[in-house]
């Protein structure tokens, strides 16, 4: 039987709209308990405000390291990167295109949109 492929995206620098400091809050405790369950998901996209958590000065940079440790794959979408200006700066993942974000869209089995 095939593994079960489950792609966990993040959008938004933060969790839910609103206040910005609740979103870190909340964001940084869903990645936490999520690195301390035994559920993973096989791979992390992050795109438009999302990128910013892998960058050096990210409140949650700790627990997207102990992720990719742990077996999950992590991919920023580049021209996000790029617009933001920081492609040089992230410590976590790969820097990865449309096309390949599309590609674990179609292939995962389980889609989780933050």
């Amino acid at each position: 039987m095939k593994p079960l492929c489950e792609l966990l995206q993040i959008t938004r620098y933060g969790m839910g709209d609103g206040d910005e400091e609740l979103g870190i809050k909340l964001i940084a405790n869903y990645l936490r308990l999520l690195d301390e369950d035994s559920r993973l998901p096989s791979f992390i996209a992050l795109y438009n405000g999302g990128v910013k958590l892998l960058a050096q000065n990210s409140p949650v940079i700790e627990q997207m390291k102990k992720l990719e440790e742990r077996g999950v794959k992590i991919i920023a979408c580049g021209t996000c990167l790029n617009y933001y200006s920081i492609a040089d700066n992230i410590q976590v993942g790969i820097k990865g295109t449309m096309m390949d974000i599309i590609t674990l869209q179609t292939n995962a089995d389980k889609v989780i949109n933050l």
